[in-house]
């Protein structure tokens, strides 16, 4: 049987799907309805070898840009080996 399902929320069945994620709510009359939430950001990867970046907050939103990537050469977009792979290419040629 499918299921029965009241839209809410400003938008109503309009609303983007890719921005928000659809999350089932019962409330306490007994219906079901969706509830739009923000999708949480994907962890920052290294541009080059595609691991995850240390010292990187997943949620940078309302964060000063200081606090948004580590203070060094390329920080926020490489990890620290490739940082180092690329300044030795850069240094010794």
């Amino acid at each position: 049987m499918a299921r029965k399902v009241q839209l809410e929320g400003r938008y109503g069945k309009y609303k983007s799907r890719k921005r928000f994620r659809m999350k089932y709510v019962k409330t306490p009359g007994g219906k079901t309805v969706i509830h739009f939430e923000k999708r949480k950001p994907s962890h920052a990867k290294c541009a080059l070898c595609k691991k995850e970046l240390k010292g990187v907050p997943r949620d940078v939103r309302g964060l000063p840009k200081t606090k948004k990537r580590p203070e060094r050469p390329f920080g926020g977009y490489l990890c620290s080996k490739c940082m180092r792979k690329v300044l030795k290419e850069e240094i010794f040629g």
